[in-house]
């Protein structure tokens, strides 16, 4: 208890020298502030500038040659080394790519437990594996064909036509969002949500991924010892968290009893009946026996499913209605495919159109690791063991 009274002293003390350094932020001129401050490190210019934090970071970047340290407080365990640059983005994930990611990582990504996303050296290889396999199956591609043209035939352009008809303002990355969940979750779990409709349902797997989303992304930027004793005693983010985690829980729980009821692997497969039958001669540290397994992985794809793709959907209109030009172009390529994979192939134009767009505006703009021993960019850049970057 003595603890928590003198967390409950220090914290409101540090949120004000944090906000006052922000005000003296805000009254000063030129570029990015990037002032190293006494104890509280550079962390007033990040909270000044968090509503609009990626803009922030490619700002400082462009300011430091690419590359920076970031200083969080004193003991906190926040500092890390920022990098845009090719080369070094290259050594990171290409030439020189770990499979470990590192403790901590998998702490902040507790919620997704061994799914892909925090997995680590032979297991991230085993899910790597699998889910290349899975994606490539006969049956998951069919399914795939299949719901993803009955969901934009019989929900999105009834949805938008209806709109249009009524004149009803809608928040496209929101529309695009609900899509790619419902597709997203046929192909993970073999049941549709149904949450795009004129009526916009509240969804209440939807708003615990936003939950947990948020959560890991304040955990970046927080104290580790902050965002622990939140979410020891659950309060803040850390409370919606642990929300987010019981709903996810609760619904996968339903889902794969239901699965595992069925007597036999059926002829079109989702993710979740493809893990429960996985080959573990082939793939040794799966484990399709184990509900919490299962779990982890599913979900670490579907909500990988629904975030990155409707991302990307949502940057490339938004710059078609900047570039009315390629909007024709995409139009007339168009005119006679039908919805088939192998005519896809054909859409020149439109393939060039999105990897552009996706070059400008990554699904995925950041990642992060812990490095696990010493390591020097080509630029010259040395980085420590256990260097955050």
């Amino acid at each position: 208890m003595s603890m928590i009274g003198l967390f409950g002293v220090l914290i409101p003390f540090i949120l004000f020298l944090a906000f006052q350094c922000s005000f003296l932020c805000k009254k000063s001129l030129g570029g990015p502030i990037l002032k190293n401050w006494p104890f509280l490190g550079m962390l007033p210019g990040m909270l000044f500038n968090i509503p609009r934090v990626l803009d922030w970071i490619a700002e400082v970047h462009e300011a430091n040659d690419l590359t920076f340290v970031f200083k969080g407080p004193w003991f906190s365990g926040t500092d890390r080394l920022f990098t845009v640059d090719p080369r070094n983005i290259n050594h990171m994930l290409s030439s020189n790519f770990a499979k470990s990611k590192g403790p901590e990582f998998k702490k902040i990504f507790d919620i997704l437990g061994d799914g892909i996303v925090s997995a680590d050296m032979e297991l991230w290889e085993d899910l790597r594996k699998s889910g290349h396999a899975l994606f490539h199956h006969q049956n998951f591609l069919k399914l795939s064909v299949s719901s993803t043209s009955s969901k934009l035939n019989d929900d999105l352009v009834p949805f938008l036509d209806k709109a249009a008809e009524k004149k009803i303002i809608i928040d496209l990355q929101d529309v695009f969002q609900r899509f790619m969940f419902d597709t997203a979750s046929i192909l993970m779990t073999g049941y549709d949500p149904m949450s795009l409709s004129i009526e916009m349902p509240k969804v209440e797997f939807g708003e615990a991924a936003d939950f947990a989303e948020e959560a890991i992304f304040y955990r970046h930027l927080k104290p580790v010892i902050l965002w622990r004793l939140q979410n020891l005693i659950g309060v803040g983010i850390e409370r919606k968290m642990r929300t987010a985690s019981a709903i996810f829980n609760s619904t996968f729980a339903k889902i794969i009893s239901s699965r595992r009821k069925e007597e036999k692997e059926p002829a079109i497969i989702n993710a979740v009946t493809y893990y429960m039958n996985v080959d573990t001669t082939k793939y040794k540290l799966l484990k399709p026996g184990n509900d919490t397994f299962i779990r982890d992985v599913v979900l670490s794809l579907l909500v990988a499913g629904r975030d990155t793709t409707s991302s990307a959907l949502t940057w490339f209109f938004w710059l078609l209605s900047k570039h009315p030009q390629v909007m024709t172009k995409i139009r007339q390529e168009m005119i006679n495919t039908k919805f088939d994979p192998t005519d896809l192939e054909t859409l020149v134009y439109l393939h060039a159109a999105l990897s552009e767009s996706m070059r400008l505006y990554p699904p995925v703009p950041s990642t992060t690791s812990l490095l696990q021993s010493q390591m020097c960019f080509q630029a010259g850049t040395k980085l420590k063991q256990n260097q955050r970057l």
